[in-house]
């Protein structure tokens, strides 16, 4: 069973996404803020990191670089998770060193094929 650690402040979103993700089948971790997300990356090793972006702590593009630049969890992919859907925003998070990018409100088909395309154990 593929795991996903979502960072998500949001407590509403962060519990209908984790719903909707385990009975699709995945084994979900949850972090609150960005610097839960960099330790739980490391200490949890999921498959791949739903970040959300404005995160208190330590925010998503900052959280992305230092899992990014830690050897033990450079290769997990990561999708940013905003309400911003600028291509700026866009940009912005991959250059933070993001995988992919998706909008909020999440429409679960289109990140679901997403998260195929990134792990394509599941394909």
């Amino acid at each position: 069973m593929p795991r996903i650690l979502l960072v998500e402040d949001n407590e509403m979103n962060r519990d209908m996404l984790s719903r909707r993700l385990i009975r699709n089948g995945f084994d979900v971790v949850l972090a609150v803020n960005g610097q839960e997300g960099v330790d739980l990356a490391k200490s949890a090793k999921p498959d791949l990191i739903l970040m959300d972006m404005s995160l208190p702590v330590l925010d998503g593009w900052e959280a992305t670089r230092r899992v990014k630049a830690d050897p033990e969890t450079a290769g997990i992919p990561v999708i940013a998770l905003t309400a911003h859907a600028m291509e700026q925003d866009r940009a912005q998070a991959l250059a933070a060193g993001c995988d992919e990018f998706d909008t909020k409100p999440v429409e679960l088909p289109r990140l679901l094929g997403k998260i195929t395309a990134l792990l394509p154990s599941l394909a």
